[in-house]
């Protein structure tokens, strides 16, 4: 705890240099890094060269193996790689330095200058962002896809600079699944009765509250510990999640029922990026861009080999028709979709149902 609070107020110390305009480049590497890497972190001019000198500070919930915290790390790679040794990104990952929420609040107030998270965890800070909890909307990770890289994505992520924040693009989690300890999940039938932990985020609760299930909002880091004590029966996330938390350690069914589509915006503290002069704000969005695609492909091929690796570890895995559930949730899409403060545009949702072929 001394530790991560030492941590904290280094980076915080460190976003008032950037603000000022004062320091010296640090020779750390821009991956995998711990608290006391911050220590060495500092931004500013070399008033030698009259180069700009950076280093910025990146947080990330998931642990290192996660592709998004990959992704970041190739993200803080590509930024020292073309910037010559300019600039240099410290990532801290699995919670190190900040929640979802208190990460988010970093980069509006530019004491954490990057960062990477599940787009559900924007959605209380802009409410576009609610359209990609609507369960069953997006029937695989490409349409996902196809929506982020439109016009609409890029609307939906342009809201970002309202608050304080540029997206530079979308890396992602992958399709949510559910994890539990009780039964093969075939039909919304059998989730009755279940007690199933989800964001605390009404869309996902309300979805699994009209198939039957008991939602119970959970802090992400106590997860691990309910589901081997059986204080929870069942959890939802990726499979980039359920591997890399090792939940299928203490979850022997895993159904694929993709009931969400988990986008991951890759953004940047808007005080931070307009500091910048030109050249490095071309290079941190030309980075961004490729170290999205680059989360992508990653990802997509350790997804080929995880299900393999799950049912040889004894995990029993199915894939349930997902008729019955879309039947199930449409009320969701009745109570959640219109002109509300905690509701996804009826305009919105009809643009991305353009995009992706649906109506």
């Amino acid at each position: 705890m001394k530790k991560r609070i030492l941590a904290i107020c280094l980076v915080l110390a460190m976003s008032l240099t950037v603000l000022s305009g004062c320091g010296s480049k640090t020779d750390a590497p821009a991956a995998d890094t711990n608290s006391d890497a911050a220590a060495d972190a500092s931004t500013g001019t070399d008033d030698s060269t009259g180069e700009y000198e950076v280093t910025w500070t990146a947080s990330c919930a998931n642990t290192a193996e996660h592709p998004a915290v990959q992704g970041v790390m190739k993200f803080a790679e590509l930024v020292e790689e073309k910037s010559g040794g300019r600039m240099h990104i410290d990532v801290f990952h699995s919670a190190q330095l900040a929640s979802d929420r208190d990460c988010i609040e970093g980069m509006q107030m530019n004491t954490i200058q990057t960062g990477i998270m599940v787009s559900s965890a924007l959605a209380s800070f802009t409410n576009t962002f609610l359209v990609f909890d609507l369960p069953f909307l997006f029937e695989n990770s490409e349409q996902g896809q196809k929506m982020c890289d439109s016009d609409v994505g890029k609307e939906i992520l342009g809201t970002l600079d309202d608050i304080g924040i540029k997206g530079l693009g979308f890396m992602e989690y992958g399709m949510r699944n559910i994890t539990n300890s009780k039964r093969p999940i075939n039909g919304p039938e059998d989730l009755k009765g279940i007690k199933i932990r989800t964001m605390e985020n009404p869309i996902h609760m309300a979805a699994f509250s009209v198939m039957g299930a008991d939602p119970t909002p959970m802090a992400f880091g106590e997860l691990f510990t309910a589901l081997q004590q059986g204080a929870i029966d069942a959890q939802e996330n990726p499979l980039s999640v359920i591997t890399s938390s090792k939940f299928n350690e203490v979850q022997k069914y895993i159904s694929i029922t993709e009931h969400v589509y988990s986008a991951a915006p890759l953004m940047v503290s808007k005080a931070a990026y307009d500091a910048l002069p030109d050249d490095l704000k071309a290079i941190v969005d030309e980075a961004g861009t490729e170290a999205c695609n680059w989360e992508r492909e990653y990802l997509a091929e350790q997804e080929k080999s995880w299900l393999a690796d799950l049912e040889a570890a004894g995990n029993e895995i199915n894939y349930p028709e997902k008729a019955a559930f879309v039947e199930a949730t449409q009320s969701v899409y009745d109570q959640y979709v219109g002109d509300g403060a905690d509701q996804v545009s009826a305009e919105l949702l009809d643009k991305v149902y353009e995009v992706i072929g649906r109506k």
